[in-house]
């Protein structure tokens, strides 16, 4: 079942990905994947990313260290745009892809880096763009 825009997975959704990525995503959404659209809205961010236990921030940290472990390259960009919303700094985005390094290998380690570096220099490139 969909969750209504004003549901508190839905907000928790947009208060992390912001409104634009998820108006694009709702825009983009037709009836073969709105049942996975349901699903990822009321299980990551109404289950999960709603829960009190810890921070936006550290979750933001520990979604990046997942997806970089997992390769998951797309994921991975969008998160780090996300921690504009989060709170998570570049520094916190290192230090998680210093443990991807450890724990996951290098190799997933180094193209997350090179993932995150090139959002980061596009967020503050946008940043300064949009300044009067």
């Amino acid at each position: 079942m969909a969750e209504p825009p004003g549901s508190d997975a839905m907000n928790t959704r947009r208060r992390v990905l912001g409104d634009a990525h998820v108006d694009r995503a709702d825009a983009n959404k037709t009836a073969f994947d709105e049942p996975f659209q349901a699903l990822i809205t009321e299980a990551a961010w109404g289950r999960v990313w709603s829960r009190p236990n810890i921070s936006a921030r550290e979750r933001s940290m520990l979604t990046i260290a997942l997806l970089a472990a997992l390769g998951h390259d797309e994921e991975l960009a969008m998160h780090v745009r996300a921690t504009a919303n989060t709170g998570a700094s570049a520094d916190d985005i290192r230090e998680a892809l210093l443990h991807v390094a450890i724990y996951a290998g290098v190799p997933a380690a180094n193209r997350a880096t090179k993932i995150a570096k090139a959002t980061l220099a596009d967020m503050a490139r946008k940043h300064e763009e949009s300044k009067p």
